[in-house]
């Protein structure tokens, strides 16, 4: 066993201390502020000053709770580990065999000969300061194991005192809710089968009255898109944690000798207000191989424009009107394979309707790409419409259990890729098209939640194995097709996680194009992703979502703040409108380099019905703040508003953008720029006009020192 007893991983202002003196598994002694350098010999200190509090009545010996929590170390909350061997070993106690780090990573092997299981622990502390963590568990006995749940978990101090989480639901993602973090268990499980419209991205612990500026905060993120749990818990002892895992159902987890599972990565991040949190994970996120590295194109989605009205030369209208403006990608939504004229069928069978496409996509693609724009294309490769050729064919592809189907959704079943046969099925189909057509894009759906879903064929659950199959298709489908892109879409926004996102290069935030909802939708969406990585479009005038009619300015300013897009059959629309519209887009592309590298920051502000919030360049020279205006203000104006994350020493010129479309109604009250630097400029801000509900202006912050 290594000779390892306290370490420190240190990154960006962030410090985690591990006590990995053994016997039992490695404990968190301090997961946030840095705590500078420290000496062995101070390291020691750390972990003798943490000793656990005795309780009158507690035990003998009241130990650390482990980033793998075990009952049989007495913590009578939720265990890391359950499971057992076919009702024996259940209660696994881990003990240290071997301890190494390489930088900022550490690995931790530790067994339990008696119950014949090993563990790997894996944590590591990014340069971005993102703690991440996953363990392996391997059966090493000599029958099957069963694992009902593996979680980990983060030690949080008593200061966080209030929690913060996100719910939602179809056109509704992503909705903050607060809690006070108090005694007992407060848990977020999903069983939907992806992660789910009311899935929290983060799970925040905080001091109280936390905000996106103030307080700290100690926030997980379960990676994982199917099933899954995100929990915080605070013990009888004192101890506090946040934490998450898989959420196995019956069965999936069943080990044969020498078989291992592994969990999720859990994420933790640390700091100082939820704009510093957030932050460490879009740097996260911009510092991995596969982000994307070229600007982000604008895309024209046909969804809205069209819907299953595919007429070649209404879409070359439309690829036309999408030039002119200046986008760069179209992407064809659903209704172009065979026996696709709604949404009750064809899904699966994944051929170019001839009825529709004589010459197949040819003519469309073709047209496109002489025009200078990407070609991408919809698919659901995880669906299937029970009156499909495919359907017909092989019923027992769908995902079912108990010799009946599941209530169908959006007319739809799942496809079990799971089932070999119908994995290959659905690769063969999706390669052929990417060979025939010159696609760069696969705007790649996913319109329901899973219920029963099983594997016909075994009789035994099947969400864990169509999560892993689908990694693996998209995985191998970019192997094969460098430079492919894929956007995350699942009825809208309800597969976002950082798992997914390891292997595409967008998400679609929300199926409601109503910038209004959109506000608070793409607000709390980017407490985990950067901009670049939501897609955001113009949608038509009057939302179909909601019935509710915008201004193109509140619609192009809420859009500017994502992967602007378009939605909307804009060959239809005014001259006037589409010139308007070839401004916003020349906008983006102007602001496109700060927008898609620079630090999102939201101010902190009483009333519900304004937001501001922005993005900071990397190097502090400039920031683009837009002013938003929600709904009737109470009052008769906004008042001086603060615009944080500048550095305030410098010195900045703050003025209006000039935005394409017709003249504001609200003028500012300060008729030249204003010069202030960036401490006053958080601290008193500046004075801004009340708009009407639903309007929005840009502020264009410069250095001028």
């Amino acid at each position: 066993m290594s000779n390892i007893e306290v370490l420190q991983l240190r990154a960006a202002g962030v410090s985690l201390v591990l006590d990995c003196s053994g016997p039992a598994l490695p404990s968190v002694l301090h997961w946030g502020a840095d705590l500078g350098e420290l000496s062995e010999r101070a390291l020691l200190e750390l972990r003798r000053g943490a000793g656990a509090a005795q309780d009158g009545n507690g035990l003998d010996e009241n130990r650390p709770i482990a980033i793998v929590p075990e009952y049989s170390a007495g913590w009578f909350g939720l265990p890391g580990l359950n499971g057992h061997r076919d009702g024996q070993d259940f209660s696994a106690s881990f003990r240290l065999v071997d301890v190494a780090q390489a930088d900022n990573t550490v690995v931790v092997d530790a067994a339990d000969t008696e119950a014949g299981l090993t563990i790997r622990l894996t944590v590591e502390l990014t340069d971005s300061g993102l703690v991440r963590a996953k363990a392996d568990l391997t059966n090493t006995g000599e029958t099957p194991y069963t694992v009902d749940g593996l979680t980990l978990a983060l030690p949080v101090p008593t200061e966080a005192t209030e929690l913060l989480d996100l719910t939602g639901r179809h056109i509704g993602e992503r909705h903050p809710q607060r809690h006070a973090f108090t005694q007992g268990a407060h848990i977020r499980d999903n069983r939907r089968g992806r992660t789910g419209a009311d899935a929290t991205l983060l799970l925040v612990a905080g001091t109280q009255g936390f905000g996106f500026q103030d307080g700290e905060i100690w926030a997980v993120h379960t990676a994982w898109s199917g099933n899954h749990r995100s929990y915080a818990e605070r013990g009888m002892s004192g101890y506090a944690v946040i934490g998450g895992g898989e959420l196995l159902l019956p069965g999936e987890g069943r080990l044969q000798p020498q078989g291992t599972y592994s969990t999720p990565w859990l994420y933790g991040t640390y700091g100082v207000g939820l704009d510093q949190t957030s932050t460490r994970f879009h740097e996260y996120l911009r510092s991995r191989e596969n982000h994307p590295k070229t600007d982000r194109p604008v895309v024209l989605n046909t969804w809205e424009a069209v819907y299953f009205d595919l007429d070649l030369d209404k879409l070359k209208a439309l690829a036309d009107a999408a030039a002119e403006v200046g986008a760069e990608r179209f992407v064809l939504d659903d209704g172009w394979f065979r026996g696709r004229r709604d949404d009750h069928a064809g899904l699966g069978d994944w051929y170019v309707d001839e009825g529709i496409w004589p010459k197949g996509l040819h003519p469309l693609v073709d047209h496109v790409r002489g025009l200078g724009l990407q070609f991408g294309l919809w698919v659901e490769p995880e669906m299937v419409n029970p009156d499909s050729d495919l359907a017909r064919e092989h019923p027992d592809w769908i995902l079912a259990t108990g010799n009946r189907l599941p209530p169908t959704a959006r007319h739809q079943q799942g496809l079990n890729l799971g089932v070999p046969a119908a994995y290959d099925y659905i690769l063969e189909r999706l390669d052929s098209i990417l060979n025939e057509y010159d696609i760069a894009y696969l705007k790649w759906d996913h319109n329901r939640d899973f219920v029963d879903g099983g594997n016909q064929l075994t009789g035994t659950a099947g969400i864990h194995a169509q999560t892993v199959a689908v990694y693996r298709l998209i995985d191998e489908l970019k192997r094969r097709h460098p430079g492919l892109e894929i956007e995350s879409c699942s009825s809208g926004g309800a597969r976002v996680d950082l798992a997914i996102l390891e292997r595409t290069d967008r998400v679609w935030g929300s199926d409601s194009n109503d910038a209004l909802e959109r506000q608070t939708i793409q607000r709390y969406t980017q407490l985990l992703l950067p901009p670049e990585l939501i897609g955001s479009h113009v949608g038509p005038p009057k939302a179909h979502t909601t019935g509710r009619t915008q201004a193109l300015s509140f619609r192009a300013i809420t859009a500017l703040f994502g992967h602007f897009g378009i939605e909307w059959d804009i060959a239809s629309a005014s001259q006037e409108e589409r010139t308007e519209l070839a401004g916003w887009v020349a906008l983006h592309k102007e602001l496109r380099p700060l927008l898609h590298t620079g630090r999102v920051v939201r101010a902190d502000r009483g009333p519900s019905d304004f937001l501001l919030h922005g993005v900071v360049a990397q190097d502090n020279s400039r920031a683009v703040y837009a002013a938003v205006q929600l709904a009737q203000s109470v009052t008769s104006a906004v008042g001086r508003v603060r615009l944080p994350g500048l550095d305030p020493q410098r010195t900045y010129r703050v003025s209006r953008i000039a935005t394409p479309g017709p003249a504001s109604r609200w003028q500012l009250a300060w008729t030249e720029p204003v010069e202030l630097n960036g401490a006053a400029l958080a601290a008193a801000g500046v004075l801004l006009p009340a708009q009407w509900p639903e309007n929005a202006l840009l502020l264009d912050v410069t250095a001028i020192d």
